[in-house]
């Protein structure tokens, strides 16, 4: 199996697990019943437009952190392919730190995906320039990066997206 077959293995295990985590948390709130006489929650106005807000990061940060987003944002010509991956992983940690708070108001569920997507793209970003050699530029990086997230189908930032968007969209009914 060659590296790139790996880095397809690796990026369909962190789909699978996106998409596990969810059909399992949903599946877990099917079958908890709320006692008869429990009437439903009234969402607390003062604290709706906070979680809104943390649904708005957090789908911005998802945005923020797929490769087409951080090649863009980061680099420059002249860069190597290890500057560039440092630069990648350093942006992506940095915004997931100015994100943390924000986990208080969004779904656990919405919470992993978030992480799973930060840590499978810092896996796949450190995979791809460890195949490289040391001098390559990060051009090669980058392209090699493009290649993988659009050869596999819908992308992990798609489904956490997707994530974020339908809880978001059930607070606000």
């Amino acid at each position: 199996m060659n590296s790139q077959q790996l880095l397809y293995v690796a990026l369909a295990i962190g789909v699978i697990a996106i998409l596990y985590m969810t059909v399992r948390d949903m599946f877990k709130k099917k079958t908890v019943a709320p006692a008869p006489e429990a009437q439903p929650q009234a969402v607390n106005p003062a604290v709706l437009p906070l979680q809104l807000q943390a649904y708005e990061r957090m789908a911005l940060y998802v945005d923020r952190i797929t490769p087409q987003s951080l090649i863009g944002r980061i680099y420059q010509p002249g860069l190597t392919a290890v500057d560039m991956q440092i630069s990648m992983v350093q942006s992506i940690k940095a915004e997931y730190e100015h994100n943390i708070t924000q986990q208080i108001y969004v779904s656990s569920m919405a919470w992993e995906a978030v992480k799973t997507l930060k840590e499978q793209t810092i896996s796949v970003i450190n995979q791809i320039a460890m195949q490289l050699p040391q001098d390559a530029p990060a051009l090669e990086l980058n392209r090699q990066l493009l290649e993988v997230f659009m050869q596999a189908g819908e992308s992990p930032a798609e489904l956490t997206a997707q994530i974020i968007n339908a809880e978001a969209k059930r607070l606000m009914r």
